[in-house]
């Protein structure tokens, strides 16, 4: 009897023990999958504005590329361009700058110059052609000679510390009564209306 009790505590214990072991711990869930982040579309190509950018120039093919309608709005030499024939300053610029009503400038500018950091004019350039008709509204030539004849058809064309040894002529009563040069400029020939 006691060798059948004994037996019966053994399985007992042995039950027991197995009951009361550590099991391994049920296997995690598997994580939910996430759902597939959106990659974004790349952005579009950012090309530079060439409304607000400038054209720095040094020889004719380049100057007349940034003068034309497909250019710049600031067309900076970087020194003395000659053409023997006639050039059209054309198209429409903004320069980059609003006004207090968040309005963008429209502005076209020949410089004639450069400048070191502090803006002061290094060295000055002349450009030289038969003519030159401004047809880019808010126009300037700044900060060097011109040699030739302009033809100013828009309004509000400024010479600012410029010297035009030339004629200029205005198309319309418009462009004459606006133009407006500083004291630093000149104008060797006339300045008079011609239709």
């Amino acid at each position: 009897m006691k060798a059948k009790a004994m037996l019966i505590t053994l399985a007992l214990v042995t039950t027991l023990s197995v009951g009361c072991a550590q099991q391994p711990a049920p296997a995690a869930e598997p994580a939910p999958t996430p759902a597939p982040i959106e990659t974004p579309a790349p952005a579009p190509e950012v090309k530079p504005d060439v409304v607000t950018t400038a054209s720095i120039v040094d020889n004719a093919a380049a100057f007349e590329s940034a003068i034309s309608k497909d250019g710049t709005w600031i067309i900076a030499a970087l020194n003395d361009i000659t053409f023997d024939k006639e050039l059209v300053l054309d198209g429409e610029f903004k320069n980059g700058k609003k006004d207090e009503k968040g309005n963008e400038l429209i502005q076209r500018k020949i410089a004639l110059y450069t400048q070191d950091a502090d803006r002061n004019v290094t060295a000055r350039f002349t450009l030289t052609a038969p003519k030159l008709t401004i047809n880019s509204p808010e126009a300037s030539i700044q900060h060097g000679t011109f040699k030739g004849d302009l033809y100013v058809s828009v309004s509000n064309f400024k010479l600012v510390d410029n010297v035009v040894d030339g004629n200029i002529y205005f198309t319309t009563e418009e462009a004459q009564s606006t133009f407006s040069m500083d004291e630093k400029s000149s104008v060797t020939g006339v300045q008079e209306l011609k239709k």
